[in-house]
């Protein structure tokens, strides 16, 4: 495989991953009506959890570009996320020296997988229904 093509599929993934993780944070705020603390309130959230996906994800296979086009494969950015919350939480209280409320992490991870689900779902639709050849 040529590597120019997996650096090309990886930065897609990824970019796409960083973009769900921000509408996940965005939306996490103005849940809360919390849009006004501004973006480096954001980052207290946004980073952990960018730093805990990155964390999972590779080690569950989110990055492989075979298995990234595959619907059947969805479990492992979905289960990788899920696995990323409490880390995510735990960087974030580390980071605000505040507690950990557990229905916290339940939300983060719930809502991120489900994001994360969404995304490369549409993702694997899209490639396949381009009808691109990974193989080459």
């Amino acid at each position: 495989m040529n590597a120019r093509i997996e650096r090309y599929w990886f930065a897609i993934l990824a970019a796409g991953d960083l973009l769900t993780i921000a509408l996940v944070t965005v939306y996490g705020f103005a849940s809360h009506n919390e849009l006004s603390a501004g973006a480096t309130r954001m980052l207290t959230t946004f980073l952990p959890l960018t730093i805990a996906w990155l964390a999972a994800a590779p080690f569950l296979g989110a990055y492989d570009r075979q298995r990234a086009m595959e619907v059947r494969q969805l479990w492992r950015p979905f289960w990788a996320m899920l696995l990323a919350a409490p880390l995510a939480a735990w960087l974030r209280g580390v980071w605000l020296n505040a507690p950990i409320l557990p229905l916290f992490v339940f939300i983060l991870g719930g809502v991120s997988a489900l994001a994360i689900l969404i995304w490369r779902g549409c993702f694997a639709l899209i490639v396949r229904r381009m009808s691109i050849n990974l193989k080459s």
